[in-house]
C-alpha cells in the first residue's frame, strides 16, 4: 500500500485547523491548504485513508483553476512552496499536497449545481417530483440529464454536521441578492464550461459543488474545483439512463457504506482493502482522462 497522510504535523508551522480533508496552516496574508488522504462521506470522516488521493486533488484542481482563470478568478497565490518553508522534512510530506493561497472572505454556503439527476436528487424527485424543493417536470428517469442544469444550494455546516439543502431565496436572506446572483451566475458558468469539456475526454459531470471567497471586493473560486470528492463523474462510454451509474468518484465508497447498514453516526466503519484500492484507482482515472492532451 503506498505512504498515505492522515493528517500533517510540520516542524516549522503550527497548524491552524483540520477540516474534513484539508489541514490550514496560516501564513499570515495568506494560507498554506494541504490535502490529506482522508475521506468524508456522509458528512464524517471515514477512519481509513485512501492513498495517493490528496495528490490527485490538488493536482486536479489546479488544472480545472487553470482551466477556468476566463471565467473567475481563484485562490491560488502563485508563490511557491520553498517561498515560504525550507525544512526538508515538511517539504517532503507537503510535496504535491499543498497550496499557497490568498485569504478570502468565505461565502458560508456550498453552490452546488446538477446537470443530470441522481443520489439524494433522485430519491427525491421520485416522491415529491422536486430537486431541492423546485419543481421539476414528470417522467424523468434515474440519471437522466436535465433540460438545463439547475442551482441547487446548501449551507456550509461545521464539522461533524451535515449540509443542508436550501432553496435559492434562503441563500440570498443569508448573504444578500446581489452576491446570490452571483454565485449563481459563475457556479452555472464554471459548470457548462467544464462539463462541455469533460464530455470530449469521457467523462460525464453529473454534478458538482463550489465553494466561493470574497478578496477586494471580488468573487472568486477557493477550496476544491472539479475533483472526485466534490463532483460526480461517469465514464460516458458505459452511461445508460433509467439506472445508477458506475462513476469514477467517491460515490463507489458511499455505496460500500450504504451496503454496510451504518448508520451514517460516527464513528463509520473501516473500509475494506478491495475498496481502498479501487478508490485510488478511479481517482487516478479519472485524473488521467481529463487532463490528457
Amino acid at each position: 500500500m503506498p505512504y498515505t497522510i492522515i493528517e500533517t504535523k510540520l516542524n516549522s508551522l503550527p497548524v491552524l485547523r483540520r477540516g474534513k480533508v484539508r489541514d490550514i496552516y496560516d501564513l499570515g496574508e495568506e494560507l498554506l491548504i494541504v490535502a490529506t488522504d482522508r475521506i468524508s462521506c456522509f458528512d464524517v470522516i471515514l477512519p481509513t485513508p485512501i492513498p495517493e488521493k490528496g495528490k490527485i486533488l490538488t493536482s486536479l484542481s489546479n488544472f480545472w483553476f487553470k482551466k477556468m482563470e476566463p471565467v473567475i478568478q481563484n485562490h491560488l497565490s502563485g508563490k511557491q512552496l520553498t517561498d515560504i518553508i525550507s525544512d526538508p522534512e515538511d517539504l517532503s510530506v507537503l510535496k504535491d499536497r499543498s497550496v499557497i493561497a490568498k485569504k478570502t472572505k468565505v461565502v458560508p454556503v456550498e453552490a452546488i449545481v446538477r446537470g443530470y439527476i441522481s443520489g439524494s436528487a433522485w430519491k427525491e424527485y421520485a416522491k415529491h417530483k422536486t430537486i431541492c424543493g423546485q419543481q421539476m417536470h414528470a417522467g424523468l428517469k434515474e440519471s437522466e440529464k436535465l433540460p438545463e442544469p439547475i442551482f441547487t444550494p446548501s449551507t456550509k455546516a461545521e464539522q461533524g454536521a451535515h449540509d443542508e439543502n436550501i432553496s435559492f431565496e434562503k441563500m440570498t436572506d443569508l448573504i444578500g441578492k446581489e452576491l446570490g446572483n452571483k454565485i449563481k451566475d459563475a457556479s452555472l458558468k464554471i459548470y457548462n464550461e467544464a462539463s462541455k469539456y469533460a464530455l470530449t475526454h469521457g467523462i460525464i459531470i453529473a454534478d458538482t459543488k463550489f465553494e466561493f471567497g470574497i478578496l477586494d471586493g471580488k468573487l472568486i473560486l477557493i477550496d476544491e474545483a472539479l475533483t472526485p470528492d466534490s463532483s460526480r463523474f461517469w465514464p460516458l462510454n458505459e452511461f445508460q439512463s433509467g439506472k445508477s451509474q458506475p462513476s469514477f468518484d467517491k460515490q463507489f465508497v458511499r455505496d460500500y457504506l450504504l451496503s454496510t447498514n451504518w448508520d451514517m453516526v460516527p464513528p463509520a466503519p473501516q473500509l475494506p482493502e478491495k475498496i481502498v484500492k479501487q478508490t485510488t484507482e478511479k481517482y487516478k482515472e479519472a485524473f488521467n482522462l481529463l487532463t490528457k492532451n
